[in-house]
């Protein structure tokens, strides 16, 4: 019976470790993306391309309010 216990016991304990050695590396990897989403915050300027894309819809949306209005261009 002390037999089953104590495999029991060492299950158990085994079962504490991976799962503490998993949360730290759950927190570890979460870490790494808030670093890689803070560094893509800072360096990332909008592209030519990207400005031309965001005028264009601008443009696009001027001009759908313009019609819900009714106001000819």
């Amino acid at each position: 019976m002390s037999m089953w216990i104590i495999a029991a016991v060492a299950a158990l304990a085994g079962l504490v470790v991976m799962t503490h050695a998993a949360l730290i590396g759950w927190r570890g990897w979460l870490d790494l993306r808030r670093l890689e989403i803070e560094g893509r915050r800072e360096t990332a300027a909008p592209s030519s391309g990207a400005r031309i894309e965001l005028a264009d819809l601008r443009e696009r949306i001027r001009k759908l309010e313009a019609i819900a209005a009714g106001v000819d261009l």
